[in-house]
């Protein structure tokens, strides 16, 4: 790693770096926990993690590193997306984290907020879900079938298609998802703590800059997304809010 700057601590032994004994004050990133925790899994308030931010990170050193050995190549490119990739490794963290203290995985939250979002009466038809989660018909007919064995969805006849069902958020599953929802938001919010809420929202117009692209409706012939093995989309990490083989954000 390289050299850390910046953080305000004091030397050993008092603010003049003499005297004996003290103690040599330590400083442990987000991330680097001493009680191997990483961040959006403790309590940690706000102010002690941007207090602890680094003004250096491994990304800094793989780009000098790169630089060094292919200085023929523009390695630009990383400075942006190599801290999002890390990033949504330590989202996912936190989303599974969540989740699972809900009973829940990250593929039933999806499809769970899929139909919160949707409002009373909280349905949607499979298709409309197979293309809300980006997974395959087959994929989302198993999945069905598993969250309505544990009750938190059930099918019911469409009225609009005689040969169509609708699927429906039940009671638990609404309460689960919600409850779910919350835990994510406030480990989102430790995820987020070294930046003020003006700098939140500039990060979250860059993104939606680089996001839009994927989003918008486009050719037929131009595909964003090939499916994989397991009936998922292989993923462009190009945004904070949909990475890690799911659609995240889904929230």
């Amino acid at each position: 790693m390289g050299q850390r700057a910046g953080l305000g601590i004091p030397p050993a032994g008092g603010p003049g770096g003499t005297g004996g004994g003290s103690p040599p004050c330590t400083v442990t990133p987000p991330g680097a926990r001493g009680d191997g925790v990483p961040p959006g899994n403790g309590v940690e308030s706000d102010g002690e993690i941007a207090r602890a931010l680094p003004l250096r990170d491994e990304v800094d050193d793989l780009v000098a590193s790169w630089r060094a050995q292919r200085p023929d190549l523009d390695v630009e490119p990383m400075q942006v997306l190599s801290r999002i990739s890390r990033l949504a490794r330590h989202l996912d963290i936190a989303r599974r984290g969540a989740f699972a203290e809900h009973g829940l995985e990250s593929w039933e939250f999806d499809v769970l907020s899929a139909l919160r979002r949707q409002g009373p009466p909280f349905q949607l038809t499979p298709g409309a879900l197979l293309r809300a989660t980006l997974v395959t018909s087959g994929t989302m007919t198993n999945r069905i079938d598993r969250l309505a064995a544990a009750d938190l969805v059930r099918r019911e006849p469409d009225p609009r298609d005689k040969r169509g069902v609708l699927v429906t958020l039940t009671d638990q599953g609404r309460a689960r998802v919600d409850a779910a929802l919350a835990g994510l938001l406030r480990r989102e919010r430790v995820l987020l703590a070294g930046l003020d809420g003006a700098d939140r929202q500039h990060l979250a117009d860059l993104m939606r800059v680089l996001l839009a692209p994927f989003d918008a409706d486009l050719p037929g012939s131009c595909r964003l997304f090939e499916l994989g093995g397991d009936g998922e989309p292989a993923f462009l990490e190009v945004g904070l809010l949909r990475l890690g083989g799911f659609q995240v954000g889904a929230e």
